[in-house]
């Protein structure tokens, strides 16, 4: 009898912490698709804002929401997005899965960049304006490129921070607008090095 309740105990412990690690795992993949995922930065595109190495925490929430009302969730002027690459989806091979990029304009809206300068016309601003100046984290650097883009409904055009030369594949530079659902989410938060954890 002793020996079968010691069998009954071992099993019981081995089935609880199959069961701990089965909810853990779970827990894990519910909160990576529906809440906050991480991501680490390579490569020079966002540079001063974000360096090789640091690791970010991306805001999944407000994509969650949109999704649950059927909608699809459009970012803000200015904000740090990270997507999915649609170089993928063409079959091209050896690239990162995900991208980090700055939100310029959106659907409807035409993008200019000329003599290092970049302006954003829609019907509120039929004159123009420089979305820079909403944000602080950049700081002025000049923009390669000469480019008019006419941004097509349900898509978005985005930049990295180092705009010179060719740091950055982006909307201007190859990349192409970027579909809205294939928006992960906004940069929440810069987790590493700690000495520069900061929230966006």
């Amino acid at each position: 009898m002793d020996s079968d309740n010691k069998t009954y105990k071992i099993l019981k412990d081995v089935l609880n912490v199959v069961v701990f690690v089965v909810l853990v795992a779970v827990g894990v993949m519910l909160i990576n698709a529906f809440v906050f995922r991480s991501f680490n930065v390579e490569g020079p595109s966002m540079e001063k804002t974000m360096y090789t190495g640091d690791k970010l925490i991306v805001n999944k929430i407000p994509v969650t929401f949109a999704n649950i009302q059927g909608k699809k969730y459009m970012p803000e002027r200015g904000q740090v997005i990270v997507f999915k690459n649609p170089e993928l989806s063409l079959g091209v091979i050896g690239k990162d899965e995900y991208i980090v990029k700055r939100v310029v304009g959106f659907p409807g809206e035409t993008v200019y960049v000329n003599n290092g300068k970049v302006t954003v016309v829609n019907s509120t601003h039929p004159e123009g304006f420089d979305p820079d100046n909403l944000t602080k984290d950049i700081e002025g650097s000049p923009t390669s490129g000469d480019v008019i883009t006419k941004v097509p409904a349900g898509e978005i055009f985005v930049m990295g921070d180092h705009r010179q030369g060719n740091y950055s594949l982006d909307s201007r530079s190859g990349l192409g607008t970027i579909p809205q659902e294939d928006i992960v989410g906004p940069v929440g938060l810069k987790l590493f090095p700690f000495q520069e954890f900061r929230f966006f």
